[in-house]
């Protein structure tokens, strides 16, 4: 029976969870804007002790790995991998796609994850209903346009996640068949990282923690614009 730690910190509200053979024990929020991974290490110490953990007790990781906010994302990834180096916890790295996608509201068909990558792009990643309410991939997590995802996917299909209030102009007025979700639902949580990772763990799926990196689908703005200043005219 792992024990384990569920980090989520791709969005604007972070989670950790504690988690015992894929039974969430705790998870506590903590507010957008950790900047260094030294600022999750309190909330995972509160979490671990309050359980009479151990770092040794860790046996697995599960972390959010993208896409969404790049920090964020190098927090979690970075805590993640200091800890797996301590520990020997062996880590999973969950879609995060995939996390926003157990937020889906009942009778769900078809979802769209928006989140915002600025310029009037998403990063997104479509999903059908397994039937049992289970999500099943249709397009994995890409760079695209809100309209072209639209375009392609059937209908009905509900739209989720941070991203909607920047794209609101591309979400077609008067269509009963495109329903955007309830804004309770966009939030990534650790307790779905912990229901995602503990799967993809007992069937083998685990990362190299030497070669772990966020899923960033696109590399970050302040890296565009600083190739394009050093490009020649």
């Amino acid at each position: 029976m792992p024990r384990a730690l569920a980090l989520e910190t791709s969005g604007r509200t972070g989670s950790v969870a504690i988690v015992d053979d894929g039974v969430v024990l705790g998870e506590e929020q903590f507010p957008h804007g950790l900047q260094h991974a030294a600022g999750l290490v309190p909330i995972i110490d509160r979490l671990c002790r309050g359980r009479g953990w151990f770092p040794k007790d860790l046996k697995e990781i599960y972390v959010s790995a993208g896409p969404g906010s790049f920090t964020g994302l190098r927090v979690g990834i970075t805590v993640a991998k200091t800890l797996a180096f301590a520990t020997g916890a062996r880590i999973v790295a969950v879609p995060t796609a995939e996390v926003l996608a157990r937020n889906a509201p009942p009778g769900w068909q078809n979802l769209v994850i928006v989140l915002d990558a600025k310029r009037d792009q998403v990063f997104t990643a479509t999903f059908a209903n397994s039937g049992a309410g289970i999500p099943v991939p249709r397009e994995p997590a890409h760079l695209d346009t809100l309209a072209g995802v639209l375009s392609r996917v059937p209908r009905p299909v509900h739209l989720l996640s941070e991203g909607i209030p920047y794209h609101q102009k591309f979400i077609p007025t008067g269509d009963p068949s495109i329903i955007v979700t309830a804004s309770e639902t966009w939030r990534p949580r650790a307790a779905a990282v912990a229901e995602v990772g503990y799967g993809m763990a007992r069937r083998g799926e685990f990362a190299d923690t030497d070669r772990l990196t966020p899923i960033y689908v696109r590399r970050p703005e302040a890296e565009e614009k600083f190739e394009a200043r050093a490009a020649p005219p």
